[in-house]
């Protein structure tokens, strides 16, 4: 007997990584209810890390390992928020790597914890200090390369395969979903590679759309596009993760930007749980500043625009934060 060709599709993949990217676009209804467009998000908490960075951890050390930078038996180093290591080190275990990861001390404990329990060694560095100090999670990170024979030091903020990934995957995905009908983009911007390589592909099928990047107050990222200085002033703690930057990482692309918004912590924390309890859709802390960037965007909208915005991780990953009454609470949000 013959089987239909429907059967013939391959229904599994050969190791974690096939199931990254091809994330869907989940229409927004209530939480929009105000806007008179449509709006979509782009859910990447359905990655198999449960972020978006599982794309570019898999497009860094694919690239490595291409160009013989990354031997079997090597060391996989990065300075991380969280979530880019998360996705590295569930890929280096695939690949059998050993995993450096460099975080701060804003880390939530659930991050710390996925990503001791993927085999990673965690070195937990200060928060508030200087990118050039010893101490910063990019000076750790960059000293234990130079330290390690056979590693590599990905550094997400400077490379640019980080940017390709998006540019190739999400970009695509897009385009494809809305069927080309998308008129506005909204990402938050902490390394610049979800927002300009997904932008970067959009505008090239159409001039026309707009790229909204989502900052954070603390950040330095809207004033240097809007001026091109780096205001020293700019910098101060804040608690929103994976937005906003204290450098101006390589994989910005300032030119492609339209504008960027800047968010509020607390309100961008009271979104998120917003979003869980007005969707069904737990996502983390950024996705919370992102839907309050589209909300802000609502006298400049029509009923003929298609919003796609970007959903970065999963709700889970800030448990013991966001969705945490305590937490909340202690830091005045409530």
């Amino acid at each position: 007997m013959t089987l239909p060709n429907t059967l013939a599709v391959k229904s599994w993949c050969d190791d974690v990584t096939e199931a990254i990217g091809n994330t869907p676009l989940i229409k927004l209804n209530r939480i929009v209810a105000d806007l008179p467009c449509t709006v979509y998000a782009k859910l990447e908490s359905l990655n198999p890390g449960l972020s978006a960075k599982d794309r570019i951890a898999l497009s860094m050390i694919t690239k490595a390992e291409e160009e013989g930078r990354l031997l079997p038996g090597g060391t996989v180093i990065e300075s991380t928020s969280g979530n880019t290591g998360f996705s590295v080190a569930m890929i280096c275990a695939v690949k059998g790597y050993s995993c450096i990861l460099c975080t701060t001390a804003k880390i939530s404990n659930e991050k710390l914890t996925a990503l001791k329990a993927l085999g990673a060694i965690v070195k937990v560095c200060p928060t508030n200090v200087k990118p050039e100090d010893p101490k910063s999670y990019y000076s750790v990170a960059k000293t234990l390369h130079e330290e390690i024979d056979n590693s590599i030091y990905l550094n997400q903020y400077y490379n640019l395969d980080n940017t390709e990934a998006h540019y190739t995957g999400t970009g695509p995905e897009i385009w494809r979903q809305t069927q080309g009908t998308i008129t506005h983009y909204v990402a938050a911007c902490g390394t610049g590679g979800t927002l300009c390589g997904t932008g970067k592909y959009l505008i090239e099928q159409n001039p026309s759309v707009k790229i909204i990047g989502i900052d954070a107050y603390g950040s330095v990222l809207q004033k240097y596009h809007e001026t091109g200085k780096f205001d020293q002033n700019e910098i101060y703690p804040y608690k929103l993760e994976a937005v906003g930057k204290n450098i101006i990482p390589d994989n910005v692309d300032f030119d492609i930007i339209d504008r960027f918004i800047k968010i509020e912590d607390k309100i961008a924390a009271h979104r998120a749980r917003e979003l869980a309890k007005a969707e069904g859709i737990l996502v983390g802390y950024s996705a919370g500043a992102a839907i309050e960037g589209v909300l802000r965007l609502k006298e400049e909208l029509t009923e003929d625009n298609v919003v796609v915005v970007l959903f970065s991780d999963h709700g889970s990953k800030y448990f013991g934060k966001v969705f945490d009454d305590e937490w909340m609470q202690e830091q005045g949000f409530m």
